[in-house]
Formats: structure tokens, sequence, C-alpha cells
């Protein structure tokens, strides 16, 4: 069955269901002008069932990493279900998505559990998960520039990826891009992608949530258009997610789905994903969700204690997992939504626990940064609780590239991170170079550590 465009409808809508406003998505807005709430993304669900879920999944299987443009990425295989009345001429990609399910068999078997795989999101063009949400807004802006809304510039404060991925996909597109960072909380190979993509880069003396105040208020401005989170464009992007892992699953839904959260945009959009394929008919049932905080930034986890009873934002401290060092996550309503309806646990890993997960799975092929550690580690908790079960499949998603987080990894194993698992710890061994001098290293056995 052919289908075009112009047959498929999405727009915003208010979250708050009492109310539930709809504006275009072309119109410059980010929450609803009658009560404050965020939007969400909604399609028109009778109409994208004119396609059957057998005939959804042999065209998403059709185009899963073809070579054919848009379809080279992703998020735009499923154009249908994320943007569909974006022109060709502007969907600005870098490839994003198609990114490897990593099989760690040998590591569930050592943990007696079903399956366990990493969807490893920081292969992607700029290192990290943003640059779905990222294609899917920025592409929306040169669409509304076309078609004469006057914007000049986009705009986002940042913990470090986010901002990568906006200067890319600015920079491709040519549009000026302004990142907000927290001075000195922002690693250097971070740091230096919005500057190389020439992005105009403030260091603010503040934190994630103080540089979120000011975007804000910059952003107030309609021709500076905001590319955080809270936008509800970066949602669709990110919700690819679920439909990707699935897909490479054989369409089969894991029994649990581990994500790390700071602004808890992305957990919203994994919940996201999965609806829609439930309500499409593509998957018959939800997986369970563990949304993954590092401990010295977990409001949402303190709110869990009460089954989300109430939340207080808090002040983040410092943590090695510096992307999610949040204490005021403005998609926390959309994030305790998904997590009741996905009956999920929400868990917290220490500095400690999480740089030793991150080590503990390298030692089994994975080279993670520490936010993909903190997902382990809760992970590791949830398994020897119980709560993961014997025959259960796990998908762990792994946000960023463990090459952006270098200096982590030396201070790992160098044993300047206190308090962590020495055995893990692989230093390097100086040796002179001769054979005696090998051979004497490596012991008259000739035996290596696995």
């Amino acid at each position: 069955m052919s289908l075009t465009k112009n047959e498929f409808d999405a727009y915003f809508r208010c979250t708050l269901d009492s109310c539930g406003k709809t504006y275009p998505l072309s119109d410059v807005v980010y929450t609803c002008e009658n009560d404050g709430e965020l939007l969400t993304v909604e399609h028109d669900l009778e109409k994208l069932r004119k396609l059957s879920a057998k005939e959804w999944k042999d065209r998403f299987d059709s185009r899963f990493r073809s070579q054919k443009f848009p379809f080279q990425s992703g998020v735009w295989g499923k154009k249908e279900w994320v943007l569909p009345n974006v022109a060709d001429e502007n969907i600005v990609t870098s490839g994003e998505g198609g990114t490897h399910l990593f099989d760690a068999s040998r590591w569930a078997k050592d943990l007696s559990i079903g399956g366990l795989y990493i969807k490893q999101c920081g292969i992607s063009h700029t290192g990290s998960f943003k640059d779905l949400g990222m294609t899917v807004l920025v592409s929306q802006v040169k669409q509304m520039i076309a078609d004469g809304v006057p914007i000049k510039a986009v705009a986002c404060a940042s913990t470090g990826d986010t901002s990568a991925a906006l200067a890319s996909y600015a920079a491709k597109a040519g549009i000026p891009a302004l990142i907000f960072l927290p001075a000195n909380k922002v690693s250097t190979a971070q740091l230096i992608q919005p500057v190389s993509n020439g992005a105009k880069v403030l260091a603010l003396e503040t934190d994630f949530d103080g540089c979120m105040s000011i975007v804000k208020e910059v952003t107030k401005e309609k021709s500076i258009y905001l590319a955080n989170s809270m936008n509800s464009l970066r949602i669709e992007g990110q919700k690819t997610i679920s439909i990707e892992i699935t897909q490479q699953l054989g369409w089969e839904v894991p029994d649990w789905i581990v994500i790390p959260g700071g602004n808890l945009g992305n957990v919203s959009a994994l919940g996201m994903g999965f609806e829609m394929m439930k309500e499409l008919g593509l998957i018959t049932r939800l997986p369970r969700i563990i949304l993954a905080q590092a401990k010295n930034a977990s409001p949402l986890y303190d709110s869990f204690q009460s089954g989300f009873a109430n939340f207080q934002s808090v002040t983040a401290q410092k943590t090695l997992a510096s992307a999610i060092q949040i204490g005021d996550p403005v998609s926390v309503k959309k994030a305790i939504r998904i997590l009741k309806k996905f009956d999920g646990i929400v868990e917290i890993a220490t500095e400690e626990e999480l740089a030793d997960a991150a080590a503990r799975g390298d030692k089994y092929g994975l080279y993670n940064d520490p936010h993909t550690g903190v997902a382990l580690a809760a992970m590791l908790k949830c398994i020897s609780r119980g709560d993961i079960q014997k025959n259960d499949k796990v998908v762990v998603i792994s946000t960023a590239n463990g090459l952006k987080f270098t200096e982590f990894k030396v201070n790992y194993h160098e044993g300047k991170i206190i308090g962590t698992n020495a055995q893990l710890q692989n230093a390097i061994i100086p040796c002179k170079a001769s054979i005696e001098a090998v051979l004497n290293v490596l012991g008259s056995e000739r035996t290596f550590h696995k």
C-alpha cells in the first residue's frame, strides 16, 4: 500500500488530559498557553492504521541501514511516525540511529539471566543519543525557516552531549547556535565539540539547572528557538530507540529496559515509542523500565520511595556522570507517567558503584561512559535483589561514547577514584625492551588473567 506524507498528521498537544489544547508543529511553543504544562507530539493513529502492523514492520525493515536518503538514518526510516510532513530537502541528518545492539551473552551467562544487550546509542555522529532528537528538531526548524517563520538561532543549556549535537546539526543546516554550559563541569572532549562547530559557547558560573533557567529566559524571544528536551520535538527522535531495539530483537519485546536519567526526557521518549508500537499492533506487551540515577543527583529516586506521592527538586552534587547531574528535571511529570504505566523502578548508583560497573562491563568488550555505568550498576542491584530474574532478557541503554570520557577511564585504572574495586583495575606495566624482562613480567607459567 502506497501512502504520501499528506496522509499523516502530527501536532503538539498539552500533556494535561483535562486541557488537551493543540498547536501546529510550526508554532514556536514549548509549554501550554493555558496551564504551563509541557507539550507532547501527537500523531493521528487512525491514519497510521491504514497500514497493518506487518506492513509497518516490513516498511521499517526494508529501510533499516539503507543507502537511500533519508533512510540512512534510523530516525528517518520511521519518518511517518516522527515528522511526516517535513519535506525531504529540509531533513538535516548525519546518519544517526541504526546503532549496534551489543550482545553481552557471556556476561548474561555469568549473571545467570536470560539475555543481556547494550544498545550503543553513543555510536553516532557526535557520540551520544542526543543526535536522535536533534536531527528532528533542527529539521523542523529548517522547515519553519523555509516556510517564513523568522527564526534566527537555536539555543540550549547542556552538560555536554546536547550542546555537541545541537552545534553539529545547526552547522550542517547553516543555522546559528547558542550554547550555555556550566563552567568547569563538562569534559574537555564534550566542551570542544560545539566550539569546533562554530557555536557561540557561554560557560556560566552555575550548574545545569542554572543554565536551564537562563536559556528559558533567552528563548522567550521567539526568534531564538529552544532545543532542550522540554521541546517535545526532541522526544520524537529519541522514541525511535524503542522501535529500533524491538526491530533488532526480531520484533520481540525485552523484559527490562535500563536507562540512565537526568533531565528525564529520554525515559519519556523510550516509553512513548513502546506505547506507539502497542497502539498500532506491532507488539502485544510493554517491557518494565529501570530508571537509573547517580546518587548525587537523584530527586526522582527520592520521589519513587514514596510511590511518587510528591517530588522535590534538589541541588545536584558533583558526579562522574556529569550529563545527569541535574536536580530539577524538566520532564519529571512525563517520566513519572511512563514509569507508572511500565511498572517501573528507580534505582541509584554511588560514584564507586557506577565506576566499578562501567569497568566490569568493559571486561566483556564494552567501553562504557560513566552514565552507562550508572545504568549497569542499577541493573546489577536489581539482579541481586531478584527484581530481574533468571530467564529475563535485559537491554541497557548506553547513552554516550566512552571516548568522550577518557579521563574517567584513566583515573579508574590508575586507582584515582577512591573506594573502587582494585581487582577491576588494569594498570599499564612498565617494562624494559628485552625478552628477558618481558618473560619475567609475564611469569614462568605464561598465564594471563581474563
